[in-house]
């Protein structure tokens, strides 16, 4: 109970020892403050990312097909949409999506294992064995780090063709083709680690998913762990498929 004293136009509570005490009310974090909120996001920048690498890859396969096939498709990534857009607008479009996936995906996964750090600050005394892939979770930092010096030389091997042996005026079949000359061995070497680490990441999110829809339970275990493995294999093979098929003399 409370009773109150006036004096003129000011008031003030007085609390007797039997009120209860007064908790603030605690405002509810926004989402994107949540654990929940930030695997939304690591799942959907996720899709994303994945989805274009599935496009990327098929692309990539044109090259197969002769040079011809593989620039007219380079072409058409650059004028889609025309002319009810200008030129190359669906393809810039594309890139800024692609940029804010990526840095979107980096700030949930840093976000949730330094969180996931504070509510563990002391080691297990017996090191437990990780249900989310073993060896995969303990290489997705250094992963991470390979993946994105990767990209890096990439654009600017492929895209920009500033250290690319035929440069920028080159077609995008002739960039390629010098691009991953036997004599660049170390390039290919490079690109190839740098696509098992997006396998292995691509395989960790598969898995991640499936548990996150709660469908690892019983006999699905066993299959979707095969579908997750399968998937990024069949992806990863599709792209090593192209620099391989330069260093053998396959692709001229």
């Amino acid at each position: 109970m409370t009773s109150t004293i006036e004096r003129g136009m000011a008031t003030a509570e007085v609390r007797r020892h039997s009120d209860p005490p007064r908790t603030p009310a605690r405002r509810r974090p926004s989402l994107m403050r949540t654990s929940n909120g930030r695997k939304a996001v690591m799942a959907v920048s996720g899709a994303v990312l994945v989805l274009f690498l599935i496009g990327h890859m098929l692309g990539n396969l044109k090259i197969f097909l002769g040079a011809e096939s593989f620039n007219s498709y380079a072409e058409w990534l650059r004028t889609v949409g025309e002319p009810a857009v200008p030129g190359r607008t669906i393809l810039t479009l594309t890139e800024i999506v692609l940029v804010a996936a990526v840095v979107l995906h980096m700030w949930s996964a840093v976000s949730l294992a330094r969180r996931a750090a504070k509510a563990r600050p002391v080691k297990y005394a017996a090191r437990r064995r990780s249900q989310a892939g073993g060896y995969v979770v303990h290489t997705m930092r250094y992963g991470g780090v390979i993946i994105l010096l990767f990209v890096v030389w990439h654009l600017l091997d492929l895209t920009f063709g500033t250290v690319n042996p035929k440069g920028f005026d080159a077609s995008p079949y002739d960039r390629i083709v010098a691009g991953f000359d036997p004599s660049r061995w170390w390039v290919t070497a490079f690109y190839i680690l740098a696509l098992v680490m997006v396998g292995l990441h691509l395989r960790h999110g598969l898995w991640s998913a499936f548990q996150t829809l709660g469908l690892t339970r019983g006999r699905a275990r066993g299959v979707l762990s095969a579908v997750a493995a399968a998937g990024s294999a069949v992806l990863i093979l599709g792209f090593v498929s192209v620099p391989i098929a330069v260093m053998i003399g396959a692709v001229k």
